[in-house]
């Protein structure tokens, strides 16, 4: 990992404390993120990475946040500081939906973006949202035949 990707982490650990979510076990509740998760690969997928894990097809899921029944609920892509996080929307997209993921944040450190993929594109945040803010927002639906149906008034 290179010292920009380094100084992104230690940002985003603190950033992810700071909203509640917990890298160990406490008196709050069991750890709720999962780093690295494990992702199964051979030995010529791993030798492929070489030295910078960002320029290969292949990598790691950086963060997964977990619910209170533990299951995956937010896929955090993780970018070095010197790059938009944006440039992960893809790769994080697939992520999300390999563990069953409606929502991304990706991150850079210093800019963040929230992405509901149901309901459209990644957009800005200041904070991570807190565990129990996500849960709510998780039982919204958005209905597209409602727009077909919506009355529109002449005025």
């Amino acid at each position: 990992m290179g010292q920009k990707e380094a100084k992104a982490r230690i940002k985003i650990n603190k950033m992810l404390e700071d909203a509640g979510w917990r890298f160990f076990d406490s008196e709050d509740g069991p750890a709720n993120i999962q780093l690295e998760l494990h992702t199964k690969i051979t030995k010529r997928e791993f030798d492929a990475f070489g030295d910078d894990f960002e320029t290969t097809k292949h990598g790691y899921l950086d963060f997964l946040l977990l619910d209170e029944r533990d299951h995956p609920l937010i896929v955090l892509e993780a970018k070095s500081e010197d790059k938009n996080p944006l440039s992960a929307k893809e790769q994080a997209r697939k992520y999300a939906r390999s563990q069953n993921c409606r929502f991304v944040i990706l991150s850079n450190g210093n800019l963040h973006y929230f992405w509901d993929l149901e309901r459209g594109n990644p957009y800005i945040i200041t904070q991570f949202p807190k565990p129990w803010s996500v849960k709510g927002y998780k039982e919204t639906r958005p209905n597209p035949e409602r727009l077909i149906s919506e009355p529109v008034n002449d005025d």
